[in-house]
C-alpha cells in the first residue's frame, strides 16, 4: 500500500509566478516557485496522504500579484480501483472554480496581470529593502531603510481593506487557503461576517526597461475582527497571520505586524490591539517588536526608570552585541531609583502608559516584567525579591482556578517552578530584541 500512497504535503507544490520580464530580472537564488505547504490535513485529512498514485505531483500555480490560480495533477501510474483518492476534485473544493487549467492560457494572464494589477484598498503603511541584485545575493538587509523610488530599491506596501472593498471579496477567496496551508488550525472565515478588517502586503518592484512601471506581488495578509470595547470604542483581534515561504526569515513578519500596530494607534475608535490563541513563532514576533517599540520610547523609558536611558543594542546578562562586543552588559537599575517601573512596579502609571500605548494587559504586564529583568541587578537582594513576587502575583491571578485547589505548600512550590520558567523565557525574549 505504501507504494501507492503519497504525502500530500511532498506532492503538492505551489508557485507565485511572475512575467517573464520580471521573472527574468530576478537576482542569482531569488525565487519564488516550487515551495510546499507546511500543512495539508484540512484538505486532505489527518494523515496527510493521498492514495492510489506513483509520482503524484499537484502543481497549484498563482499570479505573484493578481493570485488567479492554475492547478494540474500529474503521476506515473494511477491504481485503478474504487479506494483511488482524487486530488484535484479535493483541492478544486478550496479554492474559487474560476482557476485554470490550460498551462498556456494562464501564463496569458500572468503577463496582462502584471503591469495591469494593483492593490484593492488603502496604502497604510510602506517599507523599503535594497533590491538583491544591488547586493549581489540574498534579500537585502531587514534593517536598511533607503529612498523609495531608487533603481536599486524594493518597495513593499500594505494595504488595509475590508468586504466594502471592491474587487477584495474575490481576491480574499484566493488567498485564504495559504491560511489552511501555513496556520496550524487554522480554517476559512464567514463572509456573512461583516466587519472582518485586513491588511495586505505586497512588494511592489520597478521593471528596469520601464521604471515607470511598477509589479506588484502578493507577500502575506493578516485578518482582524473588531470587538465592543465599554464604554464607547472597540477592541481590535489580530486573527490570522501568513507571510509565504520566500518571504520569511526576512523580517516581513515584523513589518506587516508594525503596520497593524501602527494602523491601531492612528484610529481613535480602536482602544487596544489583541491576539487570537498565538503559535509561539508568532508570540516570539509580537515580544520582540513590542520590546524594541518600548525600548526606543524616550518619554517611556525616561519615566519608567527614572533617568535618561539608553540600551544600546545590549542583552541580559551580557548575551548579545554588548556582551561579545566586551562593553558590558546595560547599566543595571537598583531599587533606590525613581522609576516608575522598578518593582514593585507602579500600577497606576503601567495602566496610564498601557491605554496610550493600546496594548493588551497581560502583554503589557509581561513586557513590564521583561524590561525590569533587562535593566535590573540581580545581585541586588530587595530588589530581585521585589521583582519575583510582582511576577509571582500575576502568574497567581491569572491561573487562580488552578492553583486555588492546591496546598499552600504545593501552590508555592507550583508558583515558584513557574516563575523560574518564566524567567528564564524571557531571558530568550530578550536575546532576540536587536
Amino acid at each position: 500500500m505504501t507504494d501507492w500512497t503519497a504525502n500530500s504535503n511532498d506532492a503538492l507544490t505551489l508557485s507565485m509566478v511572475r512575467a517573464k520580464e520580471d521573472k527574468e530580472a530576478l537576482a542569482e537564488g531569488e525565487s519564488y516557485q516550487n515551495f510546499h505547504p507546511a500543512f495539508t490535513y484540512p484538505i486532505y485529512g489527518e494523515d496527510e496522504t493521498i492514495y492510489g498514485y506513483r509520482d503524484l505531483a499537484i502543481d497549484l500555480r498563482y499570479a505573484s500579484g493578481s493570485l488567479e490560480q492554475y492547478l494540474s495533477v500529474s503521476y506515473a501510474e494511477k491504481l485503478a480501483a474504487s479506494t483511488t483518492d482524487d486530488p484535484h476534485a479535493t483541492l478544486s473544493e478550496y479554492i474559487p472554480e474560476d482557476y485554470y487549467t490550460d498551462e498556456a492560457k494562464f501564463l496569458q494572464r500572468v503577463e496582462e496581470d502584471a503591469t495591469c494589477f494593483r492593490p484593492s484598498g488603502q496604502l497604510i503603511y510602506s517599507y523599503t529593502r535594497p533590491l538583491p541584485s544591488a547586493k549581489g545575493k540574498g534579500k537585502g538587509n531587514a534593517n536598511t531603510q533607503l529612498e523609495a523610488g531608487s533603481e536599486d530599491v524594493v518597495e513593499y506596501e500594505v494595504y488595509h481593506a475590508t468586504w466594502d472593498t471592491p474587487g477584495f471579496r474575490e481576491y480574499h477567496r484566493r488567498m485564504q487557503l495559504f491560511i489552511l496551508l501555513y496556520i496550524e488550525g487554522g480554517s476559512y472565515i464567514q463572509e456573512e461576517e461583516a466587519t472582518w478588517e485586513f491588511v495586505v502586503l505586497f512588494e511592489k518592484r520597478k521593471r528596469r526597461t520601464a521604471p515607470h512601471q511598477a509589479t506588484y506581488h502578493f507577500v502575506g495578509y493578516s485578518s482582524l475582527y473588531p470587538f465592543y470595547c465599554f464604554p464607547e470604542k472597540t477592541r481590535l483581534r489580530l486573527s490570522q497571520f501568513v507571510i509565504l515561504p520566500p518571504y520569511q526569515r526576512a523580517s516581513h513578519g515584523s513589518e506587516l505586524y508594525r503596520s497593524i500596530y501602527q494602523y491601531v494607534l492612528s484610529q481613535p475608535n480602536i482602544a487596544e490591539l489583541t491576539v487570537e490563541d498565538p503559535a509561539e513563532a508568532f508570540e516570539d514576533l509580537r515580544d520582540k517588536n513590542d520590546l524594541t517599540m518600548l525600548l526606543n520610547h524616550e518619554q517611556f523609558m525616561q519615566e519608567a526608570f527614572g533617568e535618561p536611558v539608553s540600551y544600546g543594542g545590549g542583552r541580559v546578562g551580557g548575551v548579545g552585541k554588548a556582551g561579545r562586543s566586551g562593553r558590558g552588559a546595560p547599566e543595571k537599575v537598583h531599587a533606590a531609583a525613581k522609576g516608575k517601573i522598578v518593582p514593585p512596579s507602579d500600577k497606576t502609571w503601567i495602566e496610564k502608559w498601557r491605554k496610550d500605548l493600546k496594548i493588551a494587559g497581560r502583554q503589557f504586564q509581561r513586557l513590564v516584567e521583561m524590561l525590569i529583568l533587562f535593566k535590573m541587578d540581580i545581585s541586588d537582594v530587595r530588589t530581585m525579591r521585589a521583582y519575583r513576587l510582582q511576577v509571582k502575583e500575576r502568574l497567581y491571578r491569572f491561573n487562580f482556578e488552578v492553583l486555588a485547589q492546591m496546598e499552600k505548600d504545593e501552590r508555592h512550590e507550583k508558583l515558584e517552578e513557574t516563575f523560574q520558567s518564566v524567567k528564564e523565557d524571557y531571558h530568550r525574549i530578550l536575546a532576540l530584541v536587536p
